[in-house]
C-alpha cells in the first residue's frame, strides 16, 4: 500500500524522536546509531510497498527513478530497491537494530511482487492494480485472464546490474537471516526461481544476453567458438535488435558471474558455481585475436563484435576489457586455475599500446585498425569526438582512464603471485573487518553526515537545482556511518 502524505508525515515526525537502539563505546557512535534509526524510519515512511525510487521532492509531489515515476511505482536499477535493501542489511549487521532488518524484508517483499515469469526484473515495478496487468508477473501466474498474455512484458533485464543486484540482495537476506515464516519462504522461492532462470538464460557459448524474455534459443544458432573479426560489417546502424547479443557492456557478464559465485558460496549451490565458470570460460573465448586482444561491448551469435545502440558501433572496448581482466583475475583467485590468467598479458600489452594520451584511452577502437571511433544517434561512425552532436559528445564517456592503470597494476600483481608456490587464492568479496584506525579518519565525515539530517530524519540534497530526498545519498551516508560503527569498539 502506498502511504498517503499525511501518514508519511506522521511517521517522519516519529523518526525525529527515536532513541538510540543500544549504547555504544563513544558518544559519536551512539549518535551514529541514532541517526541510522531515524534515517531508516524516515525512508520507510515514503516507501511504496516497501520499495523505492531514486529521488523524491520533500513534499513527495514529484518522484523519479531514471525517469519520472508515480506513487505506485518503484525502481529496481541501482540506487533503487535492491541497493536500499542491501544498505538496510548493512545497518542491521553493525547495529543489531531489528528496524533495519524489517526495512530490508519490506524491500524484498516489493521485489517478490515485481518478479517476472522470466525470473528477473524490469527496471521498474508497478503496484497500480490495473497497470500491473501489463507485466507477466510470477506471483500472479494463473490469476489473470489468458486474454492478452502474449503481449505482457516478460523481459528480464541484465543490463546495469538490474536483475543481478536484486538476486544478490535476496541471497544476502535469506542466507544471513534464515527463517521459516511464510514471508521467509516467499523470499527464498523468489531467490531460487530467479537463480534457476538466470542459469536458463545463459546462452550456449556461456555468456548472457542483455535481456531475456524467458524463451530458449536454438543452440544451432549460437555455435561455441572463439571470437573473430567479421569479414565485413555495416558502417551504419542496421536498426536491428541487440538484446540477444552476448553483452559485456556495463559489466553485464561480470555481474552475472559474480552473482552466481555469490550464490554458490552462501547457499552451497554447485550448479551456480558451474554456471559461473561457464561464463568465465565464455570470456576466454570472447577475447579477440591479435592485433586487438581485448573484448568488445557485445557479440552476435557468431561471436563477432556487433552494433548495439545507434551510437555503439562494433569495436574493441577499453572499459569492458578492463572489467574482464579484473574478473578473470578474481576467477583465478576463486579457483586457482591458471587458464583464467592466460589472456591477461596479451590484453595488457594491447591496452598499453592503445593509450591516446598519458592515462587516457578511447572507449572504443575500430576493429583491426585500432583507430578510436565514436558514435552518434544518427547511427554513423565518426573518428573525431568533436564531430558528434553536443548531446552525444557530452552524454557518453568516449575518453577516460576507465580504471585501466589500476587494472593493469592489479593484474600484474596477480600474475606475479601466481608464479609463487604459495599464491594467494583469497575469495573475491570475502568479509573484511574495518581497522580501528579508520574510525579516527572518518570522525569528521560522520559528524557532517549526522548533522545533515533534517528534523524529520531525512538527508535532503540538491540535484538538478532542486532539493530532493535521494536514495543514492541515503545509501552513501548509511555506508559511511556503518563503516565507522564497524571500526569503533562495541559498548561493554
Amino acid at each position: 500500500m502506498t502511504l498517503s502524505y499525511p501518514k508519511a508525515a506522521l511517521l517522519l515526525a516519529l523518526a525525529a524522536t527515536l532513541a538510540p537502539a543500544a549504547p555504544a563505546a563513544d558518544p559519536l557512535a551512539t549518535e551514529a546509531r541514532t541517526a541510522l534509526a531515524r534515517a531508516t524510519t524516515a525512508m520507510r515512511a515514503i516507501a511504496t510497498e516497501g520499495g523505492y525510487l531514486w529521488r523524491y521532492s520533500p513534499d513527495l509531489s514529484e518522484r523519479a527513478g531514471e525517469n519520472p515515476a508515480t506513487a505506485t511505482q518503484i525502481w529496481v536499477q541501482t540506487p533503487g530497491t535492491p541497493a536500499m535493501g542491501l544498505a538496510f542489511l548493512r545497518a542491521y549487521a553493525v547495529t543489531g537494530d531489528a528496524l533495519h532488518l524489517e526495512a530490508a524484508q519490506d524491500a524484498a517483499d516489493a521485489l517478490v511482487a515485481g518478479q517476472l515469469m522470466s525470473g528477473g526484473w524490469d527496471y521498474l515495478v508497478e503496484f497500480d492494480p490495473e497497470k500491473r496487468s501489463a507485466w507477466a508477473l510470477r506471483t500472479e501466474a494463473g490469476r489473470r485472464p489468458a486474454t492478452g498474455s502474449a503481449t505482457r512484458r516478460n523481459v528480464s533485464t541484465y543490463d546495469d546490474d538490474n536483475t543481478q543486484q536484486a538476486l544478490r540482495f535476496l541471497i544476502a537476506l535469506t542466507a544471513g537471516h534464515p527463517g521459516d515464516t511464510p514471508r521467509d519462504r516467499r523470499h527464498r522461492e523468489a531467490r531460487d526461481y530467479g537463480l534457476a532462470k538466470l542459469i536458463e538464460a545463459q546462452l550456449p557459448g556461456g555468456g548472457w544476453p542483455q535481456r531475456w524474455d524467458g524463451r530458449p534459443v536454438n543452440p544451432a544458432d549460437y555455435p561455441v567458438q572463439p571470437a573473430r573479426f567479421p569479414t565485413a560489417w555495416p558502417r551504419e546502424h542496421p536498426k536491428t535488435s541487440y538484446y540477444g547479443h552476448y553483452t559485456l557492456n556495463d559489466d553485464t557478464q561480470r555481474d552475472c558471474i559474480l552473482t552466481l559465485l555469490d550464490a554458490a558460496r552462501q547457499l552451497n549451490r554447485p550448479d551456480c558455481r558451474a554456471a559461473a565458470l561457464r561464463g568465465a570460460e565464455f570470456l576466454l573465448r570472447a577475447q579477440l585475436p591479435e592485433p586487438q586482444p581485448g573484448w568488445a561491448q557485445q557479440y552476435n551469435a557468431q561471436m563477432e563484435p556487433a552494433w548495439a545502440r545507434a551510437f555503439e558501433p562494433p569495436g574493441v572496448s577499453t572499459r569492458e576489457s578492463a572489467g574482464v581482466l579484473r574478473l578473470l583475475a578474481e576467477v583465478y583467485r576463486e579457483t586457482g586455475d591458471t587458464r583464467f590468467l592466460e589472456p591477461l598479458p596479451r590484453a595488457i600489452a594491447w591496452l598499453r599500446r592503445s593509450e591516446i594520451a598519458p592515462g587516457q584511452w578511447a572507449r572504443l577502437y575500430e576493429l583491426e585498425s585500432n583507430r578510436p571511433i565514436f558514435g552518434d544517434r544518427d547511427g554513423r561512425i565518426y573518428y573525431q569526438v568533436e564531430e558528434l552532436s553536443e548531446e552525444r559528445r557530452t552524454g557518453y564517456a568516449w575518453k577516460g582512464a576507465f580504471g585501466v592503470p589500476q587494472t593493469i597494476a592489479y593484474c600484474e600483481d596477480i600474475l606475479a603471485q601466481a608464479r609463487t608456490p604459495d599464491a594467494a587464492k583469497a575469495l573475491p568479496g570475502s568479509p573484511r573487518t574495518t581497522p580501528p584506525a579508520v574510525a579516527a579518519t572518518l570522525a569528521a565525515e560522520v559528524r557532517r553526515v549526522i548533522d545533515a539530517l533534517d528534523h524529520n530524519g531525512r538527508w535532503i540534497v540538491t540535484q538538478r537545482g532542486a532539493p530532493v530526498i535521494s536514495t543514492g545519498a541515503f545509501i552513501a551516508h548509511v555506508n559511511t556511518l556503518c563503516t565507522y560503527l564497524s571500526a569503533v569498539p562495541a559498548a561493554p
